[in-house]
């Protein structure tokens, strides 16, 4: 198979499966964030779509550095905080007098496709442990 013009010879294919991903949150996110209530809108459902697009920005930084294990650190922070944001979207208790922004099925849905991501960040962080380990002893 030829080399491909543009892409970094150090990206692996954990890189596109975590892209893949990330593009799949993100346009279920759209779904989710055009019904929240007008009052979230330029505040909790603002900081998620910021969050979404840096997780992104992280991904893509991955497939192209050669030493990955900072922008790894950096994406998993950003999951975390993804998932916290989205949490808090579904917390009922958030405005007692209103329904949650975002509702549990929905919260469901979005926190399974999140944990996915970690996954995959959490096994290539084993990779990248692995890969250094062994060549350190040989």
């Amino acid at each position: 198979m030829p080399q491909l013009d543009g892409i970094a010879q150090n990206a692996k294919a954990e890189d596109f499966r975590m892209k893949n991903k990330v593009y799949e949150i993100i346009k279920y996110g759209n779904i989710c964030l055009k019904d929240f209530p007008r009052y979230e809108r330029n505040g909790l459902a603002l900081d998620i779509r910021q969050c979404e697009y840096a997780i992104l920005r992280h991904v893509i930084t991955l497939e192209n550095k050669h030493y990955k294990k900072t922008t790894l650190g950096e994406l998993d922070t950003e999951v975390d905080i993804l998932r916290h944001l989205i949490r808090l979207a579904a917390d009922k208790d958030m405005y007692p007098d209103k329904k949650p922004c975002l509702p549990f099925r929905r919260y469901e849905i979005w926190a399974k496709m999140i944990n996915q991501l970690g996954g995959m960040i959490g096994n290539y962080e084993k990779y990248l442990n692995n890969a250094s380990k062994g060549k350190k002893s040989g």
